[in-house]
C-alpha cells in the first residue's frame, strides 16, 4: 500500500491531532502502523514483481541459433551479436540482423511500420527485432540486441502492455468508491453536526476520522492483488503459466475447454507405424525391414517436409528415414546438396503441402503430401482408383492412427504444354506457379501413432463432472479423429469437418455446436469461427493452440492456451495461459484451481466485510451518541486492520478447495461480486458481532476503559472466529486463526506499556466466560447451518449456499 493511500492518509491525519490533543505516545504507534503497512505492503509487491518477473522469463520463447559452430537454444535476452539466428514460421524476430539465407521468408513487420500485410525479404536485407515469421525459413546474422536495436530504440516492447482490468477488479473497484464516498460523505457531515453540537471540534474530527477509516474496506484491493498474483505462481506449480492476471480469475468460470489432439492429448511421440506402397498396396509395419520398394515412399516423404521439422510427423518421418535410408547424411539431412526451389503451402480447398527441388542433373523434383483426398485431387484419380485409395486411407485410420497420402512429380517434372517452354530455370523450365501445373501420381500412405496420455480419459471425466465440455479439434482426418475421441473419453456424435463448417450459416453452426463434440480437418483460421460461435450461444471458451494462424482465436477466446513447448512465439503472445508441459490434465487442474481460488477470494471478501460492519457502526455510534466517548480510536481500528489483512490473504488463500467444486457448474462470468445469500449472511455475521458489541460498548456500572477491552476482546476473538466459521473447519487453518487471536489478545492485555497505551483495563474476570460463551454459541449456530447448506447441496446436486 503507498504512503498516499487513503488509509495512511487517514492514519497521519489522526496521528496529528493525537499530537495536537497532547497524546505523542498514540501518535507514535500510528506512525509505526503506517510504516509497518508500507513496509508490508512494499514487501509483498517486491515478491510478487519478482515472481513475476520469473515467470515472464518462462514465457519469453527461446531462440535457435547457431555460435561457433554449435546449435543452441537460449532465452532472447543471451542472444550475442554474431550469433546466426534460425529463422522458422512462427518466430519472433530476437534482434536485428542480416539476412544470409533466405528460402520463399515473409515477414510481418507491422510492430514496427504499422504495415499489416507481411514483406518478402532476401538474403542481404536487414531484418529488425520484433518483425515476424509469417512464412518460410532463413538464417541472419545478429547486428544488434536489446536496446541497440531498432525496436528498443523506438521503445515498442511488448512487455510494456499493461493487462486491463479483470471483472472481479472492476467489481471491487466500483465498491470500493462507492464505500469510500458514503464514508467521506458520513464523516463530513456527522463531524459537522456533533461539533457544532459540543463545541469540542478536535474531539469531532478525531472521531470522524474513526469512522472514515473503519468504513473503508482498504483490504480489498490487497486482498485481490495477492490472490492474483498468489494463484498465478500456484497455477506455475502445475506446470501452466499465467501471462496476465485476468486468467485467474477466468478460469473458475470456463463451461469449454477446446484443445488439440498432438502433444496436449496424446504423448507427442509420434512414430510411423505402418507404410502402405501404391497401386502394389503393400503394407509395411514397425518393427519389419524396409525393403526397397517403400524407400522411394519415405524419401518422397522426407523432400515433402521441412529441412528441420519442428512438426511431430516431420519429426517422425525423418526419423523412419535416418533408421533405414542410406542416402541420409551425418546430420540427417536427405539430399543436402539439392536446392529448394519453392514451396507450396496448405490451402483451406487443398490440404496438401508440397517442395520444389532441383537435383544433380538440374532435374526438377517435387514431392507432395498431405490429406488422402488432397492428394487424390491433386492426383487427379479416377473415380474406382480414388474409391479406393480413400477406402485404403479409412482401414489405416479406424485404428486411431494418423494418416498422410505421399506423392511425386514425374522425374524431371513436367509442366503442362504452355509452360514447358519458359526458361531460367534449374531443369530448362521455370517452378510452376501453381501446383495443379504439375502431374503428380500417388506413392502411398504413410499411417502414425501417438500414443494417448494415458491420465487423459480421467481428465476428462473431471472435467465433464464439473460442467465443462470438451472438444476435440484437430487437423486429422474424422475417422482418425473420432477413434481418439473415444479413446479419451469424449461423447459420442458426429464429427464435423472444416469444410463443411465454412458451408453452414451462423445459425445453423449454433445448432450444431450443440451435439457435435469433436472437429475434424480443421485449419487454424477456422478456429475463430468456433471461438465466436461458442461464445455466441453464451459459453467461457478455453481455447489451445500452437501456431501463427492460431492466435486470433487465441485472442478471441475468453481464456487463450498456447502450448508451451510446440507453440509458436506469436502464439504464446496471444494467449492468457502458457501450457509449459502441452499437458491436458495440467489444463483441467488449472479450472479446478481457479475454481478454489475464486470460492476463496470470495471467502476472503465476505469476511472482510462482515468484520467491517461492527467497527464501522461503534465509530457511527461515537458520534450520532456525543454523549459517550469515543470509544474505538484510529490506533484501535488500524490494529484490527492489520489482523484482518494477514487473515484474508493467507488463511484464506491456503484453504484446499472444497471436495464438491468439481462437481458444481461453473460460476457464471456474469454474477454479481455477492449474490443476495452471500449479502444476508454477511449481514448476520456482522450483525451478531455488532449487538454483541453494543451491548458492551453500553453494559452499564463499567468504567469506559474497561468497556473498550471487552469490545476489543470481542472484535478480536470475533476476527478469528468469522475465519474459522467461513472455512467451514475444513482444516487446521480455522482453529488457528482462533489461536492466533488468543495470542494477539494475549499480547494487548499482558503487556502492561501497550495496554496502557491503548487504553485498555483488566477484564472483569467473572464476564469474560460468559461473553466468550455466547459469542461461540452464536458463531457455532452458523457453522451447523453452514454444514446443513453444504450437505443439502451435495444431495440435491445443485449449489444455495453463498459461497462457492
Amino acid at each position: 500500500m503507498a504512503l498516499l493511500e487513503p488509509t495512511n492518509l487517514l492514519l497521519l491525519a489522526c496521528s496529528l491531532i493525537y499530537l495536537g490533543l497532547g497524546e505523542p505516545a498514540e501518535a507514535s504507534i500510528l506512525w509505526v502502523l503506517v510504516a509497518g503497512i508500507s513496509l508490508l505492503d512494499a514487501s509483498q509487491k517486491r515478491r510478487s514483481q519478482r515472481a513475476l518477473a520469473a515467470l515472464a522469463r518462462l514465457a519469453a520463447p527461446h531462440v535457435h541459433l547457431l555460435r561457433a559452430g554449435v546449435e543452441l537454444s537460449v532465452p532472447q535476452q543471451q542472444v550475442r551479436c554474431g550469433d546466426l539466428l534460425r529463422l522458422e514460421e512462427g518466430d519472433r524476430v530476437a534482434a536485428d540482423a542480416h539476412l544470409r539465407r533466405a528460402v520463399g521468408l515473409w515477414l510481418d513487420e507491422s510492430l514496427l511500420t504499422g504495415e499489416s500485410l507481411p514483406v518478402v525479404r532476401q538474403a542481404g536485407d536487414t531484418i529488425h527485432a520484433g518483425s515476424l515469421v509469417a512464412s518460410g525459413r532463413g538464417w541472419a546474422e545478429v547486428v544488434a540486441v536489446a536496446d541497440q536495436t531498432e525496436l528498443g530504440r523506438i521503445g515498442r516492447s511488448l512487455a510494456t502492455l499493461q493487462s486491463p482490468l479483470t471483472p472481479l477488479q472492476r467489481h471491487t473497484r466500483r465498491l470500493t468508491g462507492r464505500l469510500t464516498l458514503v464514508a467521506v460523505a458520513l464523516s463530513g457531515g456527522l463531524f459537522l453536526l456533533q461539533g457544532s453540537m459540543t463545541g469540542h471540534w478536535a474531539q469531532a474530527l478525531l472521531a470522524a476520522l474513526a469512522l472514515a477509516l473503519a468504513v473503508l474496506p482498504n483490504e480489498i484491493p490487497v486482498v485481490l492483488a495477492m490472490f492474483l498474483a498468489l494463484g498465478s505462481l500456484r497455477l506455475a506449480r502445475l506446470g501452466v503459466l499465467a501471462r496476465c492476471p485476468a486468467a485467474v480469475e477466468s478460469l473458475g468460470s470456463t463451461t469449454v475447454l477446446a484443445v488439440d489432439k498432438t502433444g496436449t492429448l496424446t504423448e507427442n511421440r509420434m512414430a510411423v507405424q505402418q507404410l502402405l506402397s501404391w497401386p502394389q498396396q503393400r503394407l509395411w509395419r514397425a518393427g519389419e525391414s524396409l525393403e526397397e520398394p517403400w524407400h522411394r515412399l519415405v524419401e518422397l516423404a522426407v523432400l515433402a517436409s521441412r529441412h528441420d521439422p519442428v512438426d511431430a510427423m516431420e519429426v517422425a518421418i525423418q526419423r523412419l528415414a535416418a533408421e533405414h535410408l542410406p542416402v541420409i547424411d551425418q546430420r540427417d539431412h536427405l539430399h543436402p546438396q539439392w536446392p529448394l526451389l519453392r514451396e507450396y503451402p496448405l490451402q483451406s480447398d487443398l490440404l496438401v503441402f508440397s517442395q520444389l527441388w532441383c537435383d544433380e542433373q538440374g532435374h526438377q523434383q517435387i514431392a507432395a503430401k498431405g490429406a488422402p483426398e488432397g492428394i487424390a485431387d491433386l492426383c487427379h484419380l479416377d473415380g474406382d482408383t480414388s474409391r479406393q485409395w480413400l477406402a485404403a486411407a479409412e482401414l489405416l485410420a479406424q485404428g486411431g492412427l494418423r494418416v498422410l497420402a505421399v506423392a511425386s512429380g514425374l522425374d524431371g517434372a513436367p509442366l503442362h504444354p504452355e509452360l514447358q517452354d519458359q526458361p531460367d530455370a534449374p531443369g530448362g523450365s521455370t517452378p510452376p506457379a501453381a501446383i495443379h501445373d504439375v502431374v503428380f501420381q500417388p506413392l502411398g500412405l504413410v499411417a502414425l501413432a501417438d500414443p494417448l496420455r494415458p491420465q487423459v480419459p480421467e481428465a476428462i471425466a473431471l472435467a465433464q463432472a464439473a460442467g465443462v465440455r470438451v472438444l476435440l479439434i484437430s487437423g486429422d482426418g474424422p475417422t482418425t479423429a473420432r477413434a481418439i475421441a473415444d479413446q479419451a473419453g469424449l461423447p459420442p456424435g458426429p464429427v464435423l469437418c472444416g469444410a463443411d463448417l465454412e458451408a453452414l450459416s451462423a445459425a445453423a453452426l449454433h445448432q450444431q455446436m450443440r451435439q457435435v463434440s469433436v472437429f475434424a480437418r480443421v485449419l487454424p483460421q477456422q478456429k475463430l469461427r468456433l471461438v465466436k460461435a461458442l461464445q455466441a450461444a453464451g459459453e467461457v471458451v478455453a481455447m489451445g493452440g500452437d501456431g501463427v494462424n492460431d492466435a486470433p482465436a487465441l485472442k478471441a477466446a475468453d481464456i487463450g492456451v498456447a502450448m508451451g513447448r510446440r507453440g509458436t512465439a506469436v502464439a504464446r503472445e496471444a494467449a492468457d495461459l502458457v501450457l509449459l508441459n502441452d499437458d491436458f490434465r495440467s489444463l483441467v487442474a488449472a479450472v479446478a484451481l481457479g475454481r478454489r481460488i475464486a470460492a476463496n477470494l470470495h471467502r476472503a471478501l465476505a469476511y472482510t466485510l462482515s468484520i467491517h460492519l461492527p467497527i464501522a457502526a461503534l465509530s457511527l455510534m461515537a458520534l450520532l451518541m456525543p454523549q459517550q466517548p469515543l470509544l474505538l480510536m484510529p490506533v484501535h481500528i488500524a490494529l484490527l486492520h492489520l489482523v484482518i489483512d494477514p487473515a484474508c490473504t493467507v488463511v484464506f488463500e491456503a484453504l484446499p478447495a472444497d471436495p464438491t467444486l468439481m462437481l458444481r457448474p461453473p460460476r457464471p462470468p456474469d454474477a454479481p461480486l455477492f449474490g443476495t445469500d452471500l449479502w444476508r449472511q454477511e449481514w448476520m455475521q456482522g450483525g451478531v458481532v455488532l449487538v454483541q458489541a453494543v451491548v458492551l460498548a453500553l453494559w452499564p456500572g463499567l468504567a469506559i476503559a474497561s468497556r473498550r477491552s471487552l469490545v476489543m476482546a470481542l472484535l478480536v476473538w470475533s476476527a478469528g472466529g468469522l475465519v474459522w466459521l467461513n472455512a467451514t473447519g475444513r482444516t487446521a487453518l480455522g482453529p488457528l486463526a482462533l489461536v492466533i487471536s488468543g495470542l494477539l489478545w494475549g499480547v494487548m492485555q499482558g503487556w502492561p506499556a501497550l495496554a496502557t497505551l491503548l487504553a485498555l483495563a483488566p477484564m472483569d474476570g467473572a464476564l469474560v466466560p460468559q461473553l466468550l460463551g455466547l459469542a461461540a454459541v452464536l458463531l457455532l449456530a452458523f457453522a451447523l447451518a453452514q454444514r446443513r447448506c453444504a450437505a443439502a447441496d451435495l444431495a440435491t446436486g445443485r449449489s444455495r449456499c453463498p459461497v462457492q
